[in-house]
């Protein structure tokens, strides 16, 4: 699949995609068109849902926290019947990159370091562990499942990139996965509205490199988290085991999720 052929354009909702259809040593790939990942769905058009109720969606997880989805609810199509899996546990009174803008200097240089600090933590946050296992469970009825946040490239990003490596896709291909959101997210359309929300709300303009480094990805983001992983729990598979896929249960994901290439 080509960039082109992952993104599902819409109006109102940002980086939709489909993160299947990867290539997997052996002859395989990821299924297509039932692993979806999107920023929030507060936005959405009349025609917008209309697109995601034809994907048939059995579980959406939303990673956001409960002030998130508060401030943003999401809409959902006429006649939604899929499961929602969403988590209260850990609450905060607000995001850790709200925090952090209001009380940084707002530079390049600092928002690069939050992230690299916010990747080496997230994968071990009670509440996005108690969310990964939720949603692998949700894998195992090899159904269609969209996972989103606010902007569909962290915390969705680092979710996608663990799938991939459960199903075997290529480091390579994770990696331009993540990294597809700089393109999918439209950060230069978008550049100017942001800039002026974040000034409106911080009663200071962050720099064009702040705000670009808020919008989007580097891979060397997702590359601290993995570091951070196999430093702590030893490997992947220990951390994926801890959330209750050990090694039956990946290779079931795996009978589910992989087919023949030329499928």
């Amino acid at each position: 699949m080509t960039p082109d052929e992952r993104l599902l354009p819409l109006e109102g909702v940002e980086n939709f995609r489909d993160y299947g259809g990867y290539a997997v040593p052996g002859g395989l790939r990821v299924v297509r068109g039932r692993l979806w990942r999107s920023a929030h769905h507060g936005g959405a058009t009349d025609a917008d849902l209309a697109r995601i109720a034809s994907l048939g969606l059995s579980a959406v997880v939303d990673l956001r926290r409960p002030t998130e989805r508060a401030n943003q609810p999401s809409r959902r199509p006429e006649g939604f019947t899929a499961r929602v899996i969403d988590c209260d546990h850990g609450d905060q009174a607000e995001p850790p990159h709200v925090a952090f803008l209001r009380e940084t200097d707002l530079s390049a240089q600092s928002a690069r370091a939050f992230f690299l600090d916010y990747y080496r933590t997230a994968p071990f946050e009670p509440r996005h562990q108690e969310l990964f296992s939720r949603y692998f469970e949700a894998l195992g009825e090899g159904r269609a499942v969209l996972i989103h946040c606010t902007a569909g490239k962290d915390r969705t990003g680092l979710l996608a990139a663990l799938t991939h490596h459960l199903l075997g896709v290529r480091p390579e291909d994770t990696a331009a996965d993540f990294e597809l959101t700089n393109r999918a997210a439209r950060i230069e359309a978008r550049l100017a509205q942001v800039t002026e929300a974040l000034t409106q709300s911080l009663g200071r303009q962050p720099s064009e490199t702040a705000v670009r480094a808020f919008l989007g990805v580097e891979g060397a983001y997702l590359q601290a988290a993995f570091a951070a992983i196999r430093e702590r729990s030893g490997s992947v598979e220990s951390y994926l085991a801890d959330l209750g896929v050990d090694d039956r249960a990946a290779d079931r994901l795996r009978d589910l999720w992989l087919e023949p290439a030329q499928a």
